[in-house]
């Protein structure tokens, strides 16, 4: 059993985020979604980042380290999107976390990852977000830190395929990641 912190998308605490972590409880995980807006969860990606903008990274980073705040040292650090972004910018500060999980974006700094640190990877191919470049460069950085990482591919689904209420929703890719996810996180 793993203790995660799930951070959600620019979209905000949507049903989807609280739909994995259900999943993921009945695997026998204890998850927290913890709010980083504070505010109702977007409608669209543009209404998403207007809220980022209005809320301000900054204090969407302080919202994600107040949340971990009396969790065990070792939490799996996890998130879609922009919050794949914020469990890679808050690592750094869990130098003990059991594994970083990013879900439709690539996150995490490679000067926090410790050797063999668990790191895995779920991104749409291609992704509108994550270029092939800037992918690359990223996964040699990981590597180079000393990551055990691996990376899935989806081809043909959108960018948070995962999300069963956006159009990007592919549902075959879903199910493979949530096997590759469970998979990956058994006996942490």
């Amino acid at each position: 059993m793993a203790h995660i912190m799930l951070f959600h998308s620019v979209y905000g605490l949507r049903p989807a985020v609280l739909a994995t972590a259900g999943r993921l409880r009945a695997a026998g995980h204890r998850v927290a979604t913890p709010d980083l807006y504070g505010a109702p969860a977007a409608d669209t990606v543009a209404e998403g980042f207007a809220l980022l903008d209005k809320i301000g990274q900054d204090t969407v980073l302080d919202r994600a380290r107040a949340a971990l705040r009396g969790l065990p040292a070792d939490a799996v650090l996890a998130g879609f999107s922009m919050g794949a972004g914020v469990a890679g910018a808050v690592l750094a500060e869990r130098p003990d976390a059991a594994a970083l999980l990013l879900l439709s974006g690539a996150g995490g700094a490679p000067e926090a990852v410790r050797r063999g640190l668990p790191v895995q990877l779920h991104l749409a191919d291609p992704d509108e977000y994550d270029t092939e470049p800037e992918l690359d460069e990223w996964r040699e950085a990981m590597t180079g830190a000393g990551a055990a990482l691996s990376v899935h591919r989806y081809p043909g689904a959108g960018h948070l395929y995962t999300d069963p209420d956006l159009p990007d929703h592919d549902p075959v890719a879903a199910e493979r990641t949530w096997a590759r996810v469970l998979a990956f996180l058994d006996g942490r």
